[in-house]
């Protein structure tokens, strides 16, 4: 991705190589792309029918950027007549300004052309490399190129529009140009793009923010997000970068849902701009104690669509929340079970985890009384259907074959669950951190049981549970010899024994007896499984690890966000200050913004962190984790109505203070002290 160029307003996004051009792709999205449909994927500009190459890049908004660009090769810009200026942006359609410059001293003809095609391919097309089964047509006018594409009741459109006469065919546009001596032509291209729905009209078009907005709009509108988070004081620029930066990329990743019109954040570009169960609600994990007010409708959406029925086809079962909802053609014709797909065992017990943390630092007690049906579904299903050998463990096994997920757990790629020697167990399977989460699902669920819906009978029931769960995980899960936890158990009960990073998970959850944490923190932090760069998610020495393999040794941000909570839960906090340190050390390498994924290369062998080639970016989770390692530095923990603060900033970041902390404690900085909204971050 670091050769790509990407701009976004909600899941509408553009992804261009640094020249600004888009070539057709079937093995990486490039292209516009909105609710999972691709409506440009060629994007040409040629100047006297030579390519361009760039001379700079500014992209300092996330929602539009700018290309300086000169024709011929690049030994011979010295010497070059002419320039051109690529402006574009996305507001709610593409638009793009063209600037070609006559450097010379007489007037020049100059002849602009830009190619145009739209495969109109799904996300999963792109990704399976299938053909299309529906047909485009192509209408040309003499100021207008519309292509439309139609499969049955499924219609989308794309139209090409000039300010400046132009020669449009079925291809693209051409402007023959005269350009006076030191002056510029300029045109604005506008590309518009349909989702119809069964009424003949885009089905985006009555959201409140489905239509093209002015960019000072939707700069109005982000910033008004970003105003209304915590300021951070520090003396560590690249945690101040990194909190700058996540900030602007949540606020750019919020996109509005069809299906509800309620405001979500994408959980990644380029492939996962859309909602996910897991995703979504760690992200909201990361960012409550931050923006809050993100947090709702994520709760609600899921909830709204939690599993009502045994669906084989979408892994659906009762209680249980959704994987993944797609808008694109292979789940509207059912070529892929998105609509949505629940092949996830872990959201529903994180849904249970979210709904609590979110009520202990809000104080909104409404919501969790209006919840008390769904979570208490979300706790059938652990017990019921996600215990499939009905040995008090959550297990997964997809109930489709074909198109479903085989791994169900975060680690969802189809080699990332492995025995140590490099061998797949079989299915199903029950790994380590489905355990964790089950086990805080349960504590948690107790105590929303006893304070708001008046029933300590269950509340208890629930507390046992989990006590009975943890001793059973200790017993079944630790390898004694080897001094971890257990990847997972197979279907037979025998332990799936890699060393990985999901220990870290368990950490968080609180299901890792006092007498093991040492032990596992040990493991985290040794030479198998810490690059220097952050904890990998496989460890070195393992069958399978690959330091550039999507779930077998690379390092994932959100996984050691996650994994330093869990330190800093069990009084490690030095070892908690580590892992942010690390962190933000690498984000200084990705102008502040973590990807999805970076490589599993110990940090002495290389002078920074290798890019994961496909990573998405920014992705939300990603987005979030320096909003977390600021939490776990400061020590933030919602405890009742009181405010923990149990620090652990690593030594040499200097002082780091937030102010303005929202929730129910109002107006709170980092070091507990009451403060009015007028005041000022103070040295420290």
């Amino acid at each position: 991705m670091r050769n790509l160029v990407s701009i976004l307003d909600g899941n509408t996004f553009l992804v261009s190589d640094h020249r600004g051009d888009i070539e057709p792709s079937h093995d990486f999205p490039t292209g516009l792309f909105s609710f999972d449909t691709r409506f440009l994927s060629k994007w040409i500009l040629t100047l006297d029918g030579q390519r361009l190459h760039a001379l700079s890049t500014d992209d300092g908004e996330s929602y539009r950027t700018k290309f300086f660009l000169a024709p011929g090769e690049p030994t011979h810009y010295l010497d070059a007549k002419a320039s051109v200026i690529r402006s574009r942006a996305i507001v709610g359609s593409f638009e793009e300004e063209l600037t070609v410059l006559n450097h010379t001293g007489t007037e020049v003809e100059f002849t602009v052309r830009i190619d145009v095609e739209a495969d109109f391919a799904d996300l999963f097309e792109i990704k399976d490399s299938r053909r299309k089964r529906g047909a485009t047509t192509i209408t040309v006018s003499d100021d207008e190129l519309r292509l439309s594409y139609r499969r049955e009741a499924f219609h989308r459109e794309t139209t090409v529009t000039t300010t400046a006469p132009a020669q449009v065919d079925a291809d693209g546009l051409t402007f023959r140009i005269r350009i006076a001596s030191n002056s510029r032509w300029t045109t604005r291209l506008h590309v518009s793009s349909v989702v119809y729905g069964a009424r003949g009209e885009d089905i985006r078009a009555t959201l409140p923010y489905g239509g093209s907005r002015s960019a000072d709009a939707i700069r109005a509108e982000q910033q008004e997000l970003i105003d209304r988070a915590p300021k951070l004081g520090c003396d560590c620029e690249p945690l101040a970068g990194a909190y700058r930066r996540s900030l602007n990329d949540l606020a750019a990743l919020r996109y509005e849902s069809i299906a509800l019109g309620v405001r979500l954040i994408a959980a990644g570009l380029p492939w996962f701009m859309t909602l996910f169960g897991r995703d979504s609600i760690i992200t909201s994990l990361q960012v409550l104690p931050f923006l809050p007010e993100l947090v709702p409708p994520t709760i609600l959406m899921l909830a709204g669509l939690q599993g009502q029925r045994v669906d084989d086809f979408r892994d659906e079962e009762p209680g249980k929340i959704l994987h993944e909802l797609r808008y694109g053609e292979t789940a509207g014709f059912e070529e892929q079970p998105h609509s949505p797909y629940y092949g996830s065992a872990d959201s529903t017990p994180l849904f249970v985890i979210l709904v609590d943390e979110y009520e202990r630092w809000t104080g909104d007690d409404a919501l969790v009384r209006r919840l008390e049906p769904q979570v208490r579904a979300a706790l059938r299903w652990i017990d019921t259907y996600g215990d499939l050998l009905g040995t008090g463990y959550l297990w997964y096994q997809t109930r489709n074959p074909e198109t479903g997920l085989q791994n169900q757990c975060w680690k969802d790629s189809w080699d990332a669950i492995s025995y140590a020697d490099g061998r797949l167990p079989g299915f199903p399977r029950a790994t380590c951190e489905l355990q964790g989460y089950a086990y805080d699902a349960k504590i948690r669920a107790a105590r929303l049981a006893r304070t708001f819906w008046n029933d300590p009978a269950y509340a208890d029931r629930l507390e046992r549970e989990a006590a009975d769960l943890k001793r059973r995980f200790d017993r079944d899960f630790w390898i004694a010899d080897r001094g971890y936890y257990a990847l997972a158990l197979d279907a037979d009960g025998r332990q799936v024994d890699a060393l990985t990073s999901n220990i870290g998970h368990l950490l968080w959850s609180g299901i890792v007896d006092e007498s093991r944490a040492g032990k596992v923190v040990e493991q985290l932090l040794g030479p198998r499984l810490f690059s220097g760069w952050g904890v990998r998610t496989l460890a070195e020495d393992e069958g399978r690890y690959n330091p550039i393999g999507y779930h077998v040794g690379t390092v994932w941000p959100f996984d050691n966000s996650i994994i330093a909570w869990g330190l800093w839960r069990y009084g490690y906090r030095k070892e908690a200050g580590l892992i942010c340190d690390t962190m933000l050390a690498a984000s200084r390498y990705f102008d502040g913004r973590l990807p999805e994924a970076f490589a599993g290369y110990a940090r002495d062998l290389t002078d920074y962190p290798v890019e994961y080639p496909t990573a998405c970016s920014p992705q939300a989770w990603s987005t979030g984790t320096p909003l977390l390692l600021l939490r776990v530095m400061l020590g933030l923990d919602p405890q009742g109505e009181h405010l923990i603060i149990d620090p652990a900033v690593p030594p040499g970041m200097g002082r780091v203070e937030l102010l303005n902390i929202p929730g129910r404690w109002g107006m709170v900085d980092a070091l507990g002290r009451s403060h009015e909204p007028a005041d000022q971050p103070q040295g420290d």
